[in-house]
Formats: structure tokens, sequence, C-alpha cells
């Protein structure tokens, strides 16, 4: 058995290993020789759903998903989840819109393509064929797939299939024995987040030539693994993926990606050293004070609401008081052993961190849901809500400026992690999060009046920002957003809410000339600070459920009175709204 490794020189290891360009260089495309011979060695379509099956082992997950997680309406225990998935674009939209961004985009990635397989050791003429040829498989994947919108209702992506009615609809995959080749036995149900992508890949398999998939499956590879290669492959990556789509005009320091990928390989690892180092018990207790803090406020607003009922106000507030609450760290780290990490190869190592998550993953079935596992590592500027478990979760990386100091003043921290915190709780009552009761559970608790009540109010936050626009009249996509739009709002005013308890809350002291409500509102503002790039901003208008920083901060400010009155908005003002006009949701 292998011995326990100290986290510090597991972590050093994959750094160096990600760090020494000279071997990596050296190597070149031959480090992922052993996988690209797999996939060449592809007959038939036996031999195809097998390296299919081999490949979402290793990780690269080339036409779909599949991982293992709570079942949505029986959170309790733990089952398999199928996603769609086979794209090199960021969104199915990208392969059909005719607005000039998405026409150059097609035609730069089809370049890109040809690019990395010349690259690769094919010639020009081939390179440029396959490429074309790859457009047209992921084009027929991306017609088959579900949109965001779509996949925002909870209800649309849960649909449960036996291994036979799931035969039915995919027959050129028999999935027990797919299941079998990566490792699951005696499983008889899964979820299948969008059925008819499967069903539409099922003929695919069986219509498109074993030669074409081979070609895509090599694509895919070279793609997936190219920041883990030579500098020649990752420097084309990032001409397309950074420079194109994202408009960046060069990469990130390597330490900084190489440290990204130790985060996502070993990130309790590097939490445990992180959280020693940089993570105080006083954070610790100080946030969880705001939490407990924010709760309370929240509650007071449920027991004020005027278009909630009695009965339905019993439940929500059950749900909110039965918030699990992770600050900083897990309670019990996560055990690496068995995960061999070296400093001679970058891409054996990935390869072996990946394949060590997948049986981490697939380990859960038939063992009871684990509530304190974490969604994100430690070091993470993040937070996030989870409704299966009903939680709200704050990593320690996020417990920094702008968005927490315990050094400041309660104006500076309530706008700041406090709106945050506020954020968090309120996505347990979005769009998404109020249709999961408060054992985390997909069930409907509400009466149908409150309910028709709360989506005329969510709808008007969707129109809102559905008016919102960046870029030469780009449109915000108030559907696509509207969970963390409700969230923001929901986040400032409770954060607010809460302030006003604090002694400076309830004071008119000046610090550096401003009120103690104007300094709430300037934290809330420096959060959303931001630089972005145009071609950026545009990707995020497609991919991202969050709208842009600009809208984020003003947008939630333009609903809330007790800003107005902070800085005497009056009509004529940019940010005046018509009081009738104002979105109010909790």
């Amino acid at each position: 058995m292998q011995a326990r490794v100290a986290p510090s020189q597991m972590v050093g290891d994959l750094y160096s290993s990600g760090m020494d360009t000279a071997s990596i260089d050296k190597v070149g495309v031959a480090a992922i020789q052993s996988e690209l011979d797999k996939i060449n060695g592809i007959t038939d379509t036996k031999s195809l759903l097998n390296e299919i099956a081999r490949e979402n082992i290793n990780g690269y997950n080339p036409l779909f998903t599949l991982y293992v997680g709570p079942d949505d309406k029986e959170v309790s225990k733990n089952i398999c989840n199928l996603f769609q998935g086979g794209l090199g674009l960021p969104d199915r939209d990208y392969y059909f819109k005719n607005d000039p961004r998405e026409t150059e985009i097609r035609a730069q990635y089809v370049v890109h393509i040809a690019k990395m397989l010349k690259l690769s050791g094919e010639s020009e003429t081939d390179a440029t064929k396959n490429a074309t040829l790859i457009m047209q498989i992921e084009t027929a994947l991306a017609k088959a797939s579900m949109d965001r919108v779509s996949m925002r209702d909870p209800y649309k992506i849960y649909n449960k299939f036996s291994v036979a009615a799931l035969n039915a609809i995919t027959p050129t995959i028999e999935w027990k024995e797919f299941l079998e080749k990566i490792h699951i036995k005696n499983e008889d149900t899964l979820l299948v987040a969008q059925p008819d992508f499967f069903a539409s890949m099922s003929k695919m398999l069986s219509s498109t030539p074993i030669a074409d998939w081979k070609i895509y499956l090599k694509w895919h590879l070279l793609s997936g693994m190219a920041a883990y290669l030579s500098k020649n492959f990752d420097t084309e990556s990032f001409h397309f993926y950074g420079k194109i789509m994202r408009g960046q005009q060069e990469q990130k320091p390597r330490w900084k990606r190489v440290l990204s990928v130790v985060d996502g390989a070993v990130g309790e690892q590097l939490g445990k050293m992180y959280t020693d180092k940089y993570f105080t018990k006083e954070a610790k207790a100080r946030m969880m004070e705001l939490v407990n803090n924010l709760e309370t406020a929240f509650e007071a607003r449920i027991n004020k609401l005027d278009w909630m009922s009695d009965s339905t106000k019993v439940k929500a507030l059950d749900k909110l008081h039965s918030f699990i609450k992770k600050i900083g760290y897990p309670d019990t780290w996560r055990d690496y052993t068995g995960l061999e990490i070296t400093r001679n190869s970058y891409v054996q190592n990935v390869l072996a961190s990946n394949v060590f998550d997948y049986n981490y993953n697939i380990g859960k079935l038939g063992k009871p849901v684990d509530r304190t596992e974490w969604g994100m590592t430690p070091p993470t500027v993040n937070a996030y809500y989870n409704p299966a478990f009903n939680e709200i979760v704050f990593p320690a990386g996020i417990l920094q400026y702008p968005f927490f100091d315990l050094s400041v003043d309660d104006a500076a921290i309530y706008g700041g992690i406090g709106a945050v915190i506020g954020h968090e709780m309120t996505h347990g009552f979005d769009d998404q999060g109020c249709q999961y009761a408060a054992d985390g559970n997909l069930k409907n608790w509400w009466s149908s009046e409150d309910k028709s009540r709360f989506d005329a109010k969510t709808n008007g936050v969707k129109l809102q920002y559905d008016a919102y626009t960046i870029l030469d009249n780009k449109h915000v996509n108030g559907a696509l957003t509207l969970g963390e739009n409700i969230a923001d709002l929901g986040g400032v005013t409770i954060a607010y809410d809460a302030f006003k308890m604090t002694k400076q809350g309830k004071g008119t002291e000046k610090i550096d000339g401003f009120t103690p409500d104007q300094r709430f509102f300037l934290s809330w503002a420096q959060v959303w600070r931001q630089n972005i790039r145009d071609e950026e901003a545009a990707t995020r208008l497609v991919t991202d459920p969050h709208s842009p920083g600009i809208h984020r901060c003003n947008g939630p400010l333009s609903n809330f009175a007790p800003f107005y009155a902070a800085y005497n908005v009056k009509e004529g003002n940019k940010m005046y709204k018509p009081e009738a006009e104002r979105a109010k949701v909790w």
C-alpha cells in the first residue's frame, strides 16, 4: 500500500512537473502518443464504445459526462447522472447564430482545429479536410443539445430511466455493458438530463463512419490536453480560446495556470496548506456571526412579506433554518492515498488525477450521500448554494478584500461579504432553488396562489434585465440570468437589513466623509469593479448565468429605496426607476 504523502510533497511534485517546460517541450505530442494509439486502434462500433468508456474514466468525456450525485427527488441516495457534451465551442448557440461575431468564431474555430491537427503531424490537406468534418459532427451534436435556459428548469433535466428503457432510446449503446466498462455494476437506474441528446447521439454513433469518429476523438484529446503539452499546442489553444474567444492579449503567467491545475487535481491538499497559513479562527468566528445575522434578517423579511401566505411562510422559514453552513474548509480533509504524483510527467500526473477523481466519484454508489463533502476547494474565491444539501458554502479564498477584511467597519463588511452571504441564501429561494424543499428534495412546498405571485414578481426581474445592454446594444438574457439576478437583489437587501441591526448601521457617524449607508453601498460597488475585454463580455452573455458586472451592481440598487435615500437619487438620475417599476421579491 502506498504510504500517505504529505500535502506539500504532492502539491510540490505536481506543480514542479507543470513548471518543467524544458521537459514538456522536449517530449511534445509524444506525451499522449499512447492515448492517440488507442484511438487509432478503433475498428468498429464496439471498439469505439470501449474507447469512449476508457476516455470517460480518464476524464476526457468526449461525448457526454457521467457522474455520481444525489438523486434530486431522493437526495439521501446517490445515482448515476448522464449529461450532454461533445462540443468544442462554449455553447450550442455558437453553431447556429448568424451574428457577425458567431459567424467569424465558427470560421476561426475550423482554422484552429486544422492548426492543431497539423501540429500533431497531419498534412495540411488532411488537417483542413478533417477540421471541416469535426465541425459537422459537433454541429449535429449541438443541434441535439438542450439550451441553457431550458436546463435551468430542474424538472426538465430530471428524467429517470431504467437501463432497459435507456437502451430502447439509444439502441447503439448497451448500457449494462457500457457501465461495466467504466467500473459500474449492479446499477439498474440512471438520471438522464437530456434524453433527446442521447437518442440523437446513439443514431450518430451508428450512422457516422468509424473513421470520422476516430478523427473527432483525436481532436478532442488534443484540445483537452493542449494546456499540458508542448508550447506549440498550448500557444495555439490560447490563440483561439484565449485571444479570439475571450480577447486576452497574453496568457496568464504559467505559474498561475499550473497552480490552477494543482487546485483542480489536489485542491484539498493545497487547501490545507493555504488555510493553515492564511485562514484564522477569528475569521471563521466572524463569518459565522455574519451568517447568523443574515439569517435573522432574512427571517424578518420573510415574516413581513405581503404576498406570501402564513402556511407557506412556515415552510420557507423551515428551509431557511435548515441551511447547512460551511465556512473556510471541510471538517475532514479528503484522503488522496492511492494517487501517485511524480515530478517526471505533467501529462501523466493529470491523467492519474483524472482517474483518481473518477474512481472517487463512482465510489459513492451504494453509499449514503455525504453531506460533509465540499464542491469547491478552500482557496477558491467564490461561494455557492447547493439545493440538494440545502447548504451555503464560503471557502476561505473569498474571505479577503474586497469581500472581507476583519480590520474594516461593519458597513464595508456587510456591503461586501454580507451581500455574498445574502446572495447564497437567496439562491435557496430563487426560481430554481425555490423548487427544492428544506430536506433538499425536488418537490413543491408552495401553495399555488403563492407560487403564482412569486412567478409574477420574478418575471418582473427577468424583464428588467432583458432590457439591459452592453457592447453596442447586445442584450442581457434575463431568463438565463434570472436566478443570479434574484440572488443579487436578495443579497444586497438582506445584507442591508442585517447591517441596520449593528451599532454603526443604527448611527449616523461619517467615515472619510461618507455616512454608514453610503459606505455600505460603496462596498457593494467595489465588489463589482472589473476590467473585461469586449470578447469575453460577449462570450459571457451567451454562457454565463450571471449578468455583466455593471448590471449586477446597479440593477439591484435601482430597485432599493435605501439606496435612493443614501445618495438622494431623484427622477432624472440614470439609476432612478419609478416606485411602481421597482422589482421586489424577497
